[in-house]
């Protein structure tokens, strides 16, 4: 994170995720990301998800992240690029999976799924080429979903 005069670096991910409710969004926080599991990261989004629809997040659920995702992708939105929220080192943003013909490695033209996805950084604490290497890591891992049961 950007401290004002120089890089914080924080020992664990504390990941925030955009939740619409009806007063605007909400930027719940998993702690210690890195951590857990997928399941069990689903599970917590889940509960935080609840507590903000009903109203009942804390101010230290919504507080101190690292990074951000945000999906617009439930809403038809197919491409956008998400506002880093300070201090963060960046924001994930998520677009719509669309069916869209595609070339596959035999070179014929047949129909897929595609979903793109974004990557905004604080360039004060993230190097281009760095957030570039997170999303072709990332992108290996969406197309080989089995990698993220390594």
């Amino acid at each position: 994170a950007w401290g004002g005069t120089t890089i914080t670096q924080h020992g664990s991910i504390a990941l925030s995720f955009g939740v619409a409710i009806e007063d605007g969004l909400v930027t719940p926080v998993i702690r210690n990301a890195e951590s857990k599991s997928l399941k069990q990261i689903a599970r917590e989004a889940k509960e935080l998800i609840g507590k903000a629809r009903s109203k009942k997040l804390t101010p230290a659920e919504m507080s101190n992240s690292t990074f951000t995702v945000t999906n617009l992708g439930m809403f038809g939105v197919s491409s956008f690029y998400g506002i880093i929220n300070t201090p963060n080192a960046g924001i994930l943003s998520v677009g719509a999976t669309l069916d869209k013909p595609v070339v596959n490695a035999a070179g014929q033209i047949v129909p897929g799924k595609v979903m793109t996805i974004g990557l905004s950084c604080d360039h004060r604490t993230v190097d281009g080429a760095v957030g570039a290497m997170f999303l072709q890591a990332l992108k290996k891992v969406i197309e080989t979903p089995s990698l993220m049961l390594v």
